[in-house]
């Protein structure tokens, strides 16, 4: 099938969205369809190869960057699209946006729309009813049981289940397959040898800098790897940690996709350590309905995971592949955080265990057979 990937994330950045695009863009081809994806002239156009190293592809997308004025919203570049997606010949139209949505369905087009979280204003909630009420073949997908019931709030409409599909993020499990052992993995990376205490992805607000910071003070026997962030963020931390003379982090700051999962191999416990509040890329608190695509990879890596307690992070994890403490100010959970960890790093058999059963559970998370899933409905 022809398909149409319509989707407003800057290619490249290093946003969770435009990395889910790509992941969703390289599964459909894997499934063989022929696939063309649409995003708004925001960056440079970049060669195929280094789209390829920059998330850690196999396949990369033919891509096509379009007009968008911010002044619009946008609806000029969904305009564009539509008219490269028909000049294309496409047989299906597969988006991100409500808005792209329902104007490909009242262009008779079958639509495929992902939802990650939840609308914002009057005009989101307004868009998504039009797609909603909308004749024609279409699917929409959630990540989360949660973001279906957030929606339904937002919008007051009634989605049924049998016509929403909740298709949670997924992971490359090929990448990793026969990780070395932590000790090893460190060795290949030339990080400091002994426990380690890892964490992955991007530190905005409340992503858990804050609580990383005192654990790495309170734990100075430890190792600690922190992997990712923005320049600026990074260099902020890398400035207090030497302003408090914290000598146990290792920063390693922007890592390419494709290497991700040694670093997460070279730990020993990896953490995620989200507030109650959450703020994407967009500032829109997602706490309610995350689905973090680091969860698939830390579970997939087979390392024992310490996670924050918040209700949505349940519909994948549970005490069998996980170990959970409270989210909440870091000053009042701390303590909780240092003891369950301390906890893990004394005890190998548990970590072991723990990292075995993430392993496992995780395998009917791959991008592909996410794709089929929701192929199958159209």
């Amino acid at each position: 099938m022809k398909i149409a990937l319509i989707t407003n994330s800057r290619i490249p950045s290093l946003t969770a969205n435009s990395i889910q695009a790509m992941k969703v863009a390289q599964a459909l081809m894997q499934l063989r369809h022929d696939v063309r994806m649409f995003a708004p002239a925001e960056t440079q156009p970049v060669a195929p190869e280094l789209l390829i190293t920059h998330y850690g592809l196999r396949l990369s997308p033919p891509l096509e960057l379009l007009p968008s004025i911010s002044g619009l919203k946008r609806l000029d570049f969904i305009v564009h699209a539509q008219r490269a997606a028909q000049k294309f010949g496409a047989e299906l139209i597969y988006t991100w946006l409500p808005q792209s949505a329902a104007l490909g369905v009242w262009m008779k087009y079958p639509v495929v729309l992902e939802m990650h979280a939840d609308v914002t204003g009057r005009m989101g909630a307004w868009w998504l009813r039009q797609f909603w009420n909308a004749k024609g073949k279409k699917t929409m997908t959630v990540t989360t049981s949660a973001l279906r019931k957030a929606l339904e709030r937002s919008t007051s409409l009634k989605l049924e289940n049998e016509a929403v599909l909740v298709a949670p993020n997924g992971v490359e499990l090929e990448r990793y397959e026969s990780l070395p052992s932590p000790s090893e993995a460190r060795r290949q990376l030339n990080l400091p040898d002994g426990l380690t205490v890892g964490f992955t992805g991007h530190i905005y607000p409340g992503r858990g800098a804050e609580l990383l910071f005192e654990l790495a003070k309170q734990m100075p026997r430890v190792n600690f790897l922190w992997v990712g962030g923005t320049p600026e963020l990074v260099s902020f931390w890398r400035s207090k940690l030497e302003g408090e003379r914290v000598a146990n982090v290792t920063m390693t700051g922007f890592v390419e996709h494709s290497k991700i999962p040694l670093y997460q191999a070279a730990a020993d416990v990896l953490l995620m350590p989200y507030s109650r509040s959450i703020l994407a890329s967009s500032g829109q608190d997602i706490a309610e309905v995350i689905n973090p695509m680091k969860m698939f990879e830390y579970m997939a890596a087979g390392r024992a995971i310490v996670c924050a307690e918040l209700p949505v992070i349940r519909e994948v994890l549970n005490e069998g592949n996980a170990v959970f403490c409270e989210a909440g100010n870091w000053e009042l959970v701390i303590s909780n955080w240092r003891l369950a960890i301390e906890s893990l790093l004394a005890d190998e058999s548990r970590r072991l265990a723990l990292g075995a059963q993430a392993r496992k559970d995780v395998e009917r998370f791959s991008w592909v057979k996410r794709e089929e899933r929701v192929m199958e409905g159209i």
